[in-house]
């Protein structure tokens, strides 16, 4: 009986942080309106923000990293973002990646939008473009086998890693 409680320990992988995801009722549908009008960006995760779209961490990701580029304005279309929109949400995506080749070493990325809920979209009515950060020899077994991913770093310290090389390549910026 000790062999088979050690082997189930070894079996299961412990995320308590995905609780707060479950416990959640109802699921905050507004967390992207709440973060554009938030004053405390630490408490909603937000990196940096632009004159008509933020930067911020995907609050329950299935990879380390996961941030999202999201516009003020609240939209499903894309087509109803004007030109200094959709070029401000774009630089944020070129930003996540310089932010994220800084404090985490990222060597590629995916980066998407899933508009419509058909297509995927955890919230339909806001579009966001994913930025995910990617390594060499990252994808393993756990997803294939066992339908699980694992994370290896909590939010908060990732978030003061981000905000670190936000600062690092501000000032690197102004010399």
């Amino acid at each position: 009986m000790a062999d088979d409680s050690r082997k189930i320990d070894m079996e299961t992988l412990w995320a308590p942080w995905r609780v707060e995801y479950f416990e959640k009722e109802p699921r905050n549908s507004q967390f992207l309106e709440d973060a554009a009008r938030a004053s405390d960006d630490a408490a909603h995760f937000v990196i940096t923000r632009n004159k008509t779209a933020f930067l911020m961490m995907n609050r329950y990701p299935y990879a380390v990293g996961h941030l999202m580029a999201v516009p003020y304005k609240k939209t499903a279309d894309l087509a109803s973002l004007g030109e200094n929109e959709v070029v401000d949400l774009w630089n944020l995506v070129v930003h996540a990646q310089q932010l994220l080749r800084v404090a985490t070493k990222a060597q590629g990325f995916n980066v998407g939008i899933n508009l419509g809920e058909c297509a995927g979209a955890g919230v339909a009515d806001h579009l966001h473009i994913h930025i995910v950060p990617r390594w060499s020899g990252d994808t393993n077994f756990m997803p294939m086998i066992a339908g699980t991913r694992t994370i290896s770093e909590g939010l908060r310290g990732l978030y003061d890693k981000l905000i670190d090389a936000q600062a690092k390549i501000d000032n690197h910026s102004r010399t």
